[in-house]
């Protein structure tokens, strides 16, 4: 199986639900942001989202930061 994430081709080895995904990768679903197949995801629906086949993910990371004088 395989899924377009962040532009770059990934191989799965089958359904993977979000949070396992991102688990994997080492990302705190709490400090992201995550389209899946065009759709903006609330926090509340990462939960539920699963990848399959040809999907289309991109994650972004929140970084903390501002403007200091």
């Amino acid at each position: 199986m395989r899924a377009r994430i962040n532009g770059k081709d990934v191989d799965l080895s089958g359904d993977t639900p979000l949070l396992d995904y991102l688990a994997r990768i080492g990302l705190d679903p709490r400090a992201v942001a995550v389209e899946h197949n065009g759709d903006i995801l609330q926090r509340d629906q990462y939960e539920r989202a699963v990848l399959r086949d040809g999907d289309v993910l991109e994650i972004v990371r929140m970084v903390g930061g501002g403007i200091t004088s």
